[in-house]
């Protein structure tokens, strides 16, 4: 939506079948709109770990800001505020690290959001998420098109980070949307979705971790 009143007014709207728990705003402001015990409408379609019901497995937090076309900053009230809010919420529900997910995480194909800016390494620092410190970009690894055993090896680590991804083997169409969304998350520097061994480092280190 083009602004935060648009976007609660659609948030509230029974007819637009989209909703969420918390909607965080510029100046660090924090509407809770369903009740966190409550199932909301705010993942859609996508997968984690081989769940595809996340809006009855997650809490859903839209934070107010004119989107991927522009990608402006995400102010520093704001980033504080969410900071509060995930901290509460995961001490209060015993969520893990790897539990912090973007939009893009669950649904690479369809969404994009929270997008490349969002300081996931703010969060990290102040003790909420899972981050590792990438490697600067450098030469593709692997690009569309490619297949055999290393390929299948990437989509494998993809998975069981938690990435919907088939065991194909090829580096089709949905092993690039996903590696997209792992670095935009994950390595921002560069969001091309060929995988490089910054792409790779990163993938293992989280692994690892």
């Amino acid at each position: 939506m083009p602004t935060g009143a648009g976007a609660l007014k659609q948030l509230c709207n029974p007819a637009a079948e989209v909703s969420a728990h918390y909607l965080v705003w510029e100046d660090g402001r924090i509407d809770q709109l369903v009740a966190e015990e409550r199932r909301a409408w705010h993942a859609g379609q996508g997968s984690w770990k081989g769940d595809s019901d996340l809006n009855s497995a997650s809490i859903g937090i839209e934070i107010v800001n004119c989107g991927h076309e522009s990608l402006p900053p995400y102010p520093h009230a704001q980033i504080e505020a969410v900071i509060a809010l995930t901290k509460d919420i995961c001490a209060r529900r015993s969520i893990g690290p790897r539990g912090l997910l973007a939009h893009s995480d669950i649904a690479p194909a369809r969404k994009r959001d929270p997008g490349e800016h969002f300081p996931w390494e703010a969060l990290w620092r102040a003790g909420v998420g899972h981050w590792t410190l990438p490697p600067p970009p450098d030469e593709a690894i692997f690009q569309r098109g490619q297949e055999g055993p290393p390929i299948r090896a990437l989509q494998a680590m993809l998975a069981l980070y938690g990435y919907g991804v088939e065991l194909t083997g090829v580096y089709d169409h949905q092993t690039q949307v996903v590696v997209k969304a792992f670095q935009r998350h994950f390595r921002p520097a560069r969001v091309d979705g060929e995988t490089d061994a910054s792409t790779l480092e990163t993938l293992r280190a989280l692994l690892k971790e």
